[in-house]
Formats: C-alpha cells, sequence, structure tokens
C-alpha cells in the first residue's frame, strides 16, 4: 500500500472523530504522514507529536498485527513531543 493510500484510509477514520490535534508519523527513507485534525496528507511538518518507526512495523501495526503499546514498549516505534497527542490518535483510530 502506498503513503497516499495510507494517508487517505488514516483521512477517512479520523473524519467525525474530533481529533484535533498535529501528528507527524516518521517512517524514516519511506517518508512521512502528517495529521493535522481530521485530515492526513503525505509530507513533512511541524507537529505536536512525532511518531518514529519502520515501513515494516508501520504496516504491522495498521493491519492490526502489532500493538501499539508493545511498540512503544519494545522501541519498535518512538514517541517524541506531547505523547498525550499520540494516545488521542490511537484512540481516535
Amino acid at each position: 500500500m502506498s503513503l497516499d493510500q495510507i494517508a487517505s484510509k488514516i483521512g477517512e477514520r479520523l473524519t467525525g472523530t474530533g481529533f484535533d490535534r498535529s501528528v507527524k508519523i516518521d517512517l524514516g527513507a519511506d517518508g512521512a504522514i502528517l495529521i493535522d485534525g481530521e485530515s492526513a496528507t503525505v509530507g513533512d511538518g511541524e507537529a505536536d507529536c512525532t511518531i518514529s518507526m519502520s515501513m515494516d512495523n508501520f504496516e504491522s501495526l495498521i493491519a492490526g498485527d502489532l500493538n501499539p503499546t508493545a511498540a512503544f514498549m519494545t522501541g519498535k516505534m518512538k514517541v517524541a513531543g506531547d505523547m498525550s497527542a499520540a494516545m488521542a490518535l490511537s484512540q481516535a483510530l
């Protein structure tokens, strides 16, 4: 799945949730997804929170095969900035 397709699906899931934070998902050399409120686009920018992980781990996460808490605790996912924004995103999705 391309980053554009992933960003589109994230945007669809966020519609109507009231999510009002900004989160960047940094996938290293594979690119980044910037979530601003209920919209998600491919690209880089400033955000309240940055989640960094590999594309493989991100794909496992969105497929439901990787638990976000386990990913964080085992170092597969790193969170910088406002941790509450990452938690709010998790609940919105």
